[in-house]
């Protein structure tokens, strides 16, 4: 009997050469040029603490994961989005615990890969938030010796840091606290104070670029959050300017960049259509306004894509 010319199998049918561990290495190696300006603008203490957040996050994954997923890159990612998004002056073991926590409590509890509701990174963040308030809204400021350390990094673990290093506020919070605004140019360049990789705005943007040429990030989330965050910021801005940044400040101050580039482009934990990308990054976008503006703190990107990471499943 002659051999039917037409199988058919299970699908997918079509097979592309981007795998899961293709696009995460890449994504992560993406990073790469936002670590090295970070240690440019916060020295070797970048470099430590983002190594500190992402060994907790290595070795969380190989100790509850099954054998063979630190292959998959999902790990690297949470460990190195946790240290861009830490103060360059906490105790490593902080940012160890922190990566150790993401993985653990963000995406192992959850099943793994593909399953978890909340991006690890932010969840670890979060949990740090909680724990050690006082040491994640420390910010050491920008320059100096290479060498310098930002603070005590290498105290030991739940012994208090002792510091001597000399500290600025943050861009949003000079303004919010103190009504004092910060020139635009040393915000799109990094030159203030703030997280290890946050001030690299147009570090930022050129590699999400990078990854939406190769089809790695879907350009609708980070568009929708910065041009929500552009035109409602401004708006209130209008309305009362003593409360509100203008525009520009707003989108360029903070962790907003990163936020918008790396974790609300997240695969698993938002929308998988284009419209619900819209909506998810509108939210977002206007979560982080109301926060910055009429919340109890200066910042609000974390805690504006947790909550809409809840929501998903509902867009």
């Amino acid at each position: 009997m002659n051999a039917p010319n037409l199988i058919v199998t299970a699908s997918p049918h079509l097979k592309d050469r981007d795998t899961t561990p293709r696009i995460m290495w890449t994504v992560a190696a993406s990073l790469v040029p936002v670590i090295l300006s970070s240690a440019f603008f916060f020295g070797v203490s970048a470099i430590l603490v983002t190594l500190a957040a992402t060994l907790g996050a290595l070795l969380t994954e190989r100790a509850l994961s099954r054998p063979g997923t630190l292959r998959d890159g999902s790990a690297m990612i949470t460990g190195l989005l946790l240290g861009l998004s830490l103060p360059p002056g906490i105790a490593l073991w902080m940012a160890f615990l922190g990566g150790a926590f993401g993985v653990g409590f963000g995406k192992v509890i959850w099943g793994g890969l593909g399953q978890n509701g909340f991006n690890p990174a932010l969840i670890g963040r979060a949990f740090l938030q909680t724990a050690f308030p006082v040491a994640i809204t420390t910010w050491p400021k920008p320059g100096g010796n290479f060498f310098a350390l930002k603070g005590d990094l290498f105290a030991f673990p739940f012994m208090h840091p002792v510091s001597d290093v000399v500290t600025q506020a943050t861009p949003l919070g000079l303004f919010k606290f103190e009504k004092l605004p910060t020139p635009l140019l040393d915000l799109v360049l990094g030159t203030t104070g703030g997280s290890v990789g946050e001030t690299s705005a147009v570090i930022i943007v050129l590699c999400g670029a990078f990854l939406a040429w190769k089809g790695y990030l879907n350009w609708r989330s980070p568009v929708s959050i910065l041009l929500t965050v552009f035109v409602f910021g401004g708006l209130l801005h209008l309305i009362n300017p003593a409360k509100a940044p203008d525009a520009l400040s707003m989108v360029f101050s903070g962790g907003l960049m990163l936020g918008a580039v790396y974790m609300a482009t997240d695969m698993v934990t938002v929308p998988t259509t284009n419209k619900g990308r819209w909506v998810f990054g509108i939210g977002t976008g206007a979560l982080v306004v109301i926060i910055r503006v009429y919340g109890g703190l200066p910042e609000g990107v974390m805690y504006a894509i947790l909550i809409m990471n809840a929501f998903t499943p509902l867009i």
